[in-house]
């Protein structure tokens, strides 16, 4: 049975291109961000992404999962950068991105904030969460745990309506053949990151989640690799996986990387899913294949 391969990528953090911060911002949470921006720089590169996003293309994925943070202020020239980068990297239909908390620093509504990146967010007209994505045997849950938050705090927050459509349609029998994939930016496991980064309703999300179930989830934020489970119906365990920042040179937080998620149906029933680890060589600086293994 043939194999649809899934690529996991978070955190990019692109480069702010000029215009990026203006004086109207130096009385807004922006301000921390341009100033974190001046040491950070050194540690998200550019040549970094751009080397693991042609190794990505290289092995030609048949979908691509972004869990946020693709812009640092959430500036509207931001916004737009992200936005021709994203049409870069391949067909809106073949993407999917989950925004993060630099990606709603501050502002608007999230339907008015990412409305430049529909295409990317679902199949909807409409820049609303959550929303689900069929390709091939895999169902992509889509939701977004990013909101503004006060100073020094990067929480997220999933939100009492989003729960209850995601109880609604992990409910839907339509989707009970297919392998589910929930996608959010903040890690819904406790002690993935410090309290003022963490999701403020992981608590009920897992409670969902242990009721209804889905086959893995994908989280960014935490820039780390980590690899954790939560429980699922019937005592069964759900995979839950986070990758470094896609830019991250070596120093600081763990070095690039992105999963190369392999799901087969099985002849009897369910899937299987295999994890290949590719990213940054400390040794010589290239993208190379770190491991693999199966999780299901």
């Amino acid at each position: 049975m043939s194999i649809f391969r899934l690529a996991h990528l978070s955190d990019p953090h692109l480069p702010p291109p000029p215009g990026a911060f203006g004086w109207r911002d130096l009385a807004s949470k922006r301000l921390l961000s341009r100033i974190a921006w001046r040491r950070k720089h050194k540690i998200h590169r550019l040549e970094v992404l751009e080397a693991l996003v042609a190794d990505l293309k290289a092995h030609a994925p048949d979908h691509v999962a972004i869990t946020g943070d693709l812009t640092n202020f959430a500036s509207p020239v931001e916004i737009a950068a992200a936005t021709r980068w994203l049409q870069g990297l391949g067909p809106a239909e073949t993407i999917t991105v989950s925004p993060g908390n630099h990606d709603a620093l501050v502002g608007e509504t999230a339907q008015a904030r990412f409305a430049p990146w529909t295409a990317w967010l679902g199949d909807d007209e409409a820049a609303a969460f959550p929303q689900v994505r069929l390709r091939g045997p895999v169902a992509l849950f889509n939701l977004c745990s990013a909101v503004p938050t006060a100073l020094h705090l990067a929480t997220g927050r999933l939100g009492v309506d989003q729960l209850d459509k995601l109880d609604a349609l992990l409910a839907d029998p339509a989707f009970a053949d297919r392998f589910k994939v929930l996608l959010l930016h903040h890690p819904p496991i406790a002690g993935a990151v410090s309290g003022r980064k963490s999701l403020d309703d992981q608590g009920p999300l897992r409670d969902l989640l242990a009721r209804r179930g889905v086959d893995l989830v994908l989280h960014g934020h935490a820039h780390e690799s980590l690899t954790a489970t939560i429980p699922g119906p019937g005592g069964r365990s759900i995979p839950v996986l986070g990758v470094p920042s896609a830019s991250a040179w070596i120093g600081g937080h763990s070095p690039a990387r992105w999963h190369a998620l392999e799901i087969e149906p099985r002849e009897n029933g369910g899937f299987s899913l295999r994890v290949i680890a590719r990213g940054l060589d400390p040794q010589t600086g290239g993208i190379r294949e770190l491991g693999r293994y199966s999780l299901i």
